[in-house]
């Protein structure tokens, strides 16, 4: 699940992807069919400057092999304004993606996931094949692709990743990345580690995403049930850790724009928001300017100030009847998120009214 800067969300079902348009207004959602005839898909991503261009990572067979292979694609021109007027329709008549590029080589092995430079121009993007770090430079209308830069995971135990992120701070010029059990931290400009957290997690890590308010934290979750949250110059000891859900969890995300709201899936089936505003960037709430208070408020603002705010589970959302593969923030409103599960069912929800509001006042 991908969600573009549209109130669109990108899903794929084996050889199609799924465009769903959520009518904000009439709360409707429309769905539209594309095919993806490269192959079965087992990740999307979608360009962060151009809402019409995406990656997939795909299986396909070579040589009596099963390989996941990686690729850049383009939406059908209408559809790129959002012009198609009837959605339904596409079901029955679907149209196929253009290919723009491949991104796999076939000497580093399967692609497990394809990230895009984050607010970067979308001529950035770095896969993550077996053990190794590759990063591509698109180029001519990302109809061509060249490796700039790449690095190999050495070492012992399972050195295949899982899972990685690509950070939105330091001018983009750091990754962190999932294999086994461990967290690393890669730079760049050098393509070398500079950390790791050999044991971050009793089981697989599944999944990591950087808080965007605070450019040291990260939170990972797995196959432990956990959730935690590391301050990567200090990777002795997660900064905290959630046990709530009951089995594997597949998905975190934090939101965009208020980085104490915290959505996770897990195979247990459900979806928990967190309020995790102790390790936010405004761990006493939203600061007010002084002079934009009265005297009465100006009390209060002192008694509220004093300690941090306590961290809470705000919601458990029971909607889905299988595992919950993949959460998501949209990028178009804060509040409005989305979860998919094993099964194919998409759920979207919104931040309960009430934190919403105690959170902008």
């Amino acid at each position: 699940i991908s969600l573009n800067c549209r109130q669109d969300a990108l899903l794929f079902s084996l050889l199609q992807i799924h465009i769903i348009d959520f009518d904000d207004e009439n709360n409707m959602i429309n769905k539209s069919v594309l095919l993806h005839d490269a192959g079965e898909i087992w990740h999307i991503g979608g360009s962060p400057a151009d809402k019409a261009v995406l990656t997939t990572c795909y299986s396909k067979t070579s040589e009596s092999r099963v390989l996941t292979c990686a690729a850049v694609w383009r939406m059908p021109p209408e559809w790129e304004s959002g012009s198609h007027e009837s959605p339904d329709d596409s079901s029955n008549n679907p149209q196929t993606l253009e290919l723009l590029c491949h991104l796999d080589n076939m000497t580093h092995g399967s692609v497990a996931c394809v990230l895009w430079e984050p607010m970067g121009d979308g001529k950035r993007v770095i896969s993550l094949a077996e053990n190794h770090v590759l990063l591509w430079d698109l180029q001519e209308s990302s109809t061509k692709a060249t490796i700039s830069s790449s690095a190999t995971l050495e070492g012992k135990g399972q050195l295949k990743f899982t899972a990685g992120k690509w950070s939105p701070h330091h001018n983009s010029t750091q990754l962190a990345t999932a294999n086994d059990t461990a967290i690393r931290g890669w730079d760049l400009r050098s393509m070398s580690q500079i950390y790791c957290i050999e044991s971050a997690h009793g089981q697989l890590v599944r999944d990591l995403d950087f808080n965007p308010n605070k450019q040291y934290y990260l939170a990972s979750c797995g196959d432990d049930c956990k959730v935690k949250f590391w301050d990567v110059r200090h990777i002795n000891e997660p900064v905290k850790c959630l046990e709530e859900h009951s089995h594997w969890v597949w998905s975190v995300r934090y939101n965009h724009s208020h980085d104490q709201l915290l959505l996770t899936g897990s195979s247990d089936s459900r979806v928990i928001l967190s309020n995790m505003v102790s390790i936010s960037s405004e761990p006493f709430g939203h600061l007010v300017d002084d002079d934009d208070l009265s005297d009465n408020e100006e009390s209060q603002q002192e008694d509220k100030g004093k300690e941090p705010l306590q961290d809470s589970i705000i919601a458990t959302y029971e909607e889905h009847e299988d595992s919950v593969y993949a959460v998501e923030w949209s990028a178009a409103d804060p509040w409005l998120f989305a979860s998919l599960s094993y099964d194919g069912r998409l759920v979207i929800n919104r931040v309960p009214r009430a934190l919403k509001y105690r959170i902008l006042l």
